[in-house]
């Protein structure tokens, strides 16, 4: 780490610089010790951060990694969400990289660990958590596994890099580094409770049939977009883990949960008055099939995903009223589509959103929204709704 980065010219020239970067990029650094890459790549990666870590990217002094090594960065609304998971007195962030969930961490357990192989990521991260305050948090320079050999934690925290020097990107838990399954037992010898954070794209029955003792599995959204999963390890768990949603927005997270083996009786009608589209949390949970009995809402068929019921509800999703039930017909759609503009989705639906645009020249916008999808006696709808 370049110890010239944190001169006040060089924080203020960084803090102010709002023009393109190829402009910097050609007429070159004025800092005789902080070199035009080192500029750029302070002024890339804290303008990539913006949104993602707010603290960070408004305090002053803050030094920042390659883009590279923010892509894989919880977001400071769910590090705040995860911490809220564990408990006991100490926490080894066993892959602790830029430390967004370590710097969380440790606002909850008196003793944390930051492991990063990365000598430069490990000496960024140690700068910033002094300067953001955070003094109960040592920093290693060395890898996780090795760092955890001779002690115990009360939790150990682990987010396998999901990028492979062959493959790319990647999502399997065998491919990650480190490799959890492979590891596990002996994880589990340094600390009873186990939280792991894997990519929204591994598939919930694959991970709890690999990672063997899992007791809860957190679908964690930000405004509807499904961010991580999150698995709690603990060596007393039962074949049966709980899954819990948490579609987190500024009115604060909407929580769904059921069992992983639980079974519910799912009702089927055609729509009423009220339509009803789940989170995209309790989507990626499968937590649909539970959906019908716990709201008392009707399910339009098996694969739709959407119910329907006669009376306004509180719902884990979006609400709409719909207003027009159309059979997919061609002499139907001309009859009944009067607007050039709507929002739409499509659910079972044998053609696409950008196929369906072109086809009833429909441009995107508006305060209508439309859903094509698929009746449990096979026929195909569109309902034209409005949004509560």
């Amino acid at each position: 780490m370049n110890e010239a980065l944190l001169h006040t010219d060089v924080q203020e020239f960084i803090f102010q610089y709002e023009e393109d970067l190829s402009k910097l990029a050609f007429a070159g650094s004025k800092f005789p010790a902080v070199s035009t890459q080192e500029l750029l790549e302070q002024l890339q990666s804290r303008r990539a951060i913006k949104k993602k870590l707010p603290l960070w990217y408004h305090k002053m002094g803050v030094i920042y990694p390659p883009k590279l090594n923010l892509e894989q960065t919880s977001s400071e609304i769910t590090a705040q969400y995860k911490a809220k998971l564990c408990s006991g007195t100490s926490l080894a962030d066993l892959t602790g990289g830029f430390g967004v969930d370590t710097f969380y961490f440790s606002r909850r357990f008196q003793e944390v660990a930051h492991f990063e192989i990365n000598k430069s990521l490990s000496e960024i991260a140690s700068h910033n958590f002094n300067l953001l305050g955070q003094s109960n948090i040592s920093c290693h320079t060395v890898d996780g596994l090795q760092g955890v050999t001779e002690s115990e934690f009360d939790v150990l925290y682990i987010d396998p890099s999901r990028r492979n020097e062959s493959k790319g990107k990647v999502f399997l838990l065998e491919d990650c580094e480190p490799n959890v399954p492979k590891h596990l037992q002996f994880l589990l010898s340094r600390s009873k409770t186990i939280l792991i954070k894997t990519s929204p794209m591994l598939d919930i029955s694959v991970g709890i049939k690999e990672l063997e003792k899992v007791t809860e599995i957190h679908v964690v959204a930000v405004n509807n977009e499904v961010k991580e999963l999150l698995w709690l390890i603990d060596e007393r768990a039962d074949t049966n883990p709980k899954i819990i949603t948490a579609n987190v927005t500024t009115d604060g997270p909407a929580i769904f949960s059921f069992n992983h083996k639980a079974s519910f009786n799912t009702t089927y009608k055609n729509p009423q008055k009220f339509l009803y589209e789940p989170n995209a949390a309790i989507l990626k949970a499968g937590g649909f099939q539970y959906i019908s009995e716990h709201y008392a809402v009707a399910k339009l068929h098996q694969h739709s995903h959407l119910f329907t019921n006669q009376s306004l509800i509180e719902f884990p999703g979006r609400r709409f009223r719909i207003e027009k039930i159309l059979p997919y017909t061609k002499k139907d759609m001309r009859r009944g589509i009067t607007f050039d503009t709507a929002n739409i989705t499509t659910r079972n639906f044998p053609e696409s959103v950008a196929t369906l645009r072109k086809k009833w020249k429909i441009k995107e916008g508006g305060e209508r929204y439309l859903f094509f999808t698929t009746l449990e006696n096979e026929d195909k709808i569109l309902l034209i709704c409005a949004k509560v």
